[in-house]
């Protein structure tokens, strides 16, 4: 929420007017997490940010009208990884304790947020059908039998 207020809100429309079951994934920040909680949204903005949290929308009937299923609604990470952990202090003390295995891990959450980034920004941008790909049936209707 604390990322962009507009895609929360087109994903509670979305859901509701969905004609049959509707799944919300959110990031709910935590005081165990070792957050400041007045400033709790913009650790959320930092987590997209960053990457490590990707705003995106699947609508299954979009692909009956050639479109993509999947949107992507984050723009490409613009902050290290590191930058948006170290907000936390469960990830922050790591650097203390065990700087070495920090660094390491950073790097390995970069490299993940950076492969994530690829491979979701390489599915939103497919076409919604394929040339070889029948029409996915309408809620409530049965697919068509192979001929």
């Amino acid at each position: 929420m604390g990322a962009k207020d507009e895609h929360t809100l087109k994903v509670f429309l979305e859901a509701e007017a969905y004609d049959g079951p509707a799944l919300i994934i959110a990031y709910s920040h935590c005081i165990a997490h070792g957050i400041n909680m007045t400033t709790a949204l913009q650790n959320q903005k930092a987590a997209v940010q960053s990457g490590q949290w990707l705003l995106y929308r699947y609508h299954p009937e979009r692909a009956q009208k050639g479109d993509n299923s999947l949107q992507l609604d984050s723009q490409a990470p613009r902050l290290k990884v590191e930058q948006y952990l170290n907000l936390e202090n469960r990830f922050k003390m790591l650097t203390k304790s065990k700087p070495d295995e920090a660094r390491q891990l950073f790097a390995q959450a970069q490299r993940d947020v950076e492969a994530r980034w690829q491979l979701y920004q390489h599915l939103a941008a497919r076409n919604g059908k394929s040339e070889n790909q029948e029409p996915a049936p309408a809620p409530g209707q049965a697919a068509a039998a192979p001929a």
